[in-house]
């Protein structure tokens, strides 16, 4: 449903924030009109200004004309580790103590329940990374020039019938069909790997960074949801389809109202891109909630152990969660 419902043109907004090229934006002291001259003629005049302006061409002198040194590779690595660690630290205490101050009254977690979660979070990891890899090696195997080319509606209409026909047909098939399991949703995950690859144009580290971001609110958001009481958001279901109704009418508005409504586009854009962000989080709470109701029902015995089927939806969640947080990062870069 989430997939469904997504916007059909995110991918070619996403690229709009695209930089421009290196030769438009690279800018040097060589292009001015005039040639600089850092050289400046001795003066008799001994007084403050002068010192401070000699003092200042001298230190500019032996900027540019010093041999560049190259940084240290451990500084800026451990630096962004550690900003790393801190937001996702800091995000889960924070919507630790906001969103969950009743936890669970039954003694924590049970062994099966934990090692059912795990094993969901573990196929939704290897899903989001063969999605990664894929679009990488389609990106470099020149697809996404091919499929920017193609008719947006083409492209959206053969996408959404790929990936709903092998997210059903994963969803229908018997946890114990392994082959047939196990193939239709590498054939679900390569389908979303065909249709992301044009997100490779952007640049790494925005991706890297929207990346970062995603996992840090979804892995704070799920531990909520895994320390919360049994069945604690279960009730956000209803709400949460009204809300990704309301997410995907906003973002069909630029394909029905004219180009003057600019005040309206610039809403539903907004509803679409944080109103998202919202939606999603919320549906990663829920769905957190439903796989741990499903560890204890398959437990009693009352449903098959499927963790393939769970892991599907957390991987829609990150996915419609990182195409916005690349977007957001996008639209702040062109600011600069």
């Amino acid at each position: 449903m989430a997939f469904v419902l997504r916007k059909p043109f995110a991918i070619s907004t996403c690229l709009k924030q695209l930089p421009k090229t290196a030769a438009s934006t690279t800018r040097t002291f060589h292009s001015s009109s005039k040639p600089l001259n850092f050289h400046s003629k001795a003066t008799p005049s001994t007084t403050t200004l002068t010192k401070s302006r000699n003092a200042f061409q001298q230190s500019f002198r032996r900027f540019y004309q010093s041999p560049a040194q190259a940084p240290s590779p451990s500084g800026p690595l451990a630096q962004r580790l550690l900003y790393g660690a801190a937001i996702v630290g800091g995000t889960v205490v924070a919507t630790n103590l906001i969103f969950n101050r009743e936890t669970r009254e039954d003694g924590g977690m049970p062994p099966f329940e934990r090692q059912f979660l795990n094993e969901t979070f573990l196929h939704t990891g290897l899903g989001v990374g063969i999605i990664g890899v894929a679009a990488h090696a389609l990106h470099r195997s020149g697809w996404s020039y091919r499929l920017m080319t193609m008719n947006p509606w083409v492209v959206m209409g053969v996408g959404l019938a790929a990936s709903i026909g092998t997210m059903y047909g994963t969803f229908a098939t018997d946890s114990e069909n392994f082959i047939q399991k196990y193939a239709l949703w590498g054939g679900f995950n390569l389908a979303q790997a065909a249709i992301l690859s044009p997100l490779m144009f952007m640049q790494p580290a925005l991706l890297a960074r929207a990346g970062l971001y995603t996992v840090a609110m979804m892995g704070s958001i799920a531990f909520v949801g895994a320390t919360a009481k049994q069945e604690k958001y279960l009730y956000l279901g209803g709400p949460l389809l009204a809300g990704v109704a309301i997410v995907a009418v906003s973002g069909f508005a630029p394909l029905v109202l004219p180009v003057t409504a600019a005040r309206t586009l610039m809403w539903s854009e907004r509803i679409w891109l944080y109103g998202g962000l919202a939606v999603f989080g919320g549906f990663t709470l829920y769905d957190t909630q439903k796989i741990l109701q499903h560890a204890r029902m398959s437990e009693r015995g009352l449903v098959k152990r499927d963790v393939v089927n769970e892991s599907i939806s957390l991987e829609l969640d990150f996915l419609n969660i990182f195409i916005r947080m690349v977007q957001i990062l996008g639209m702040r870069n062109q600011r600069k």
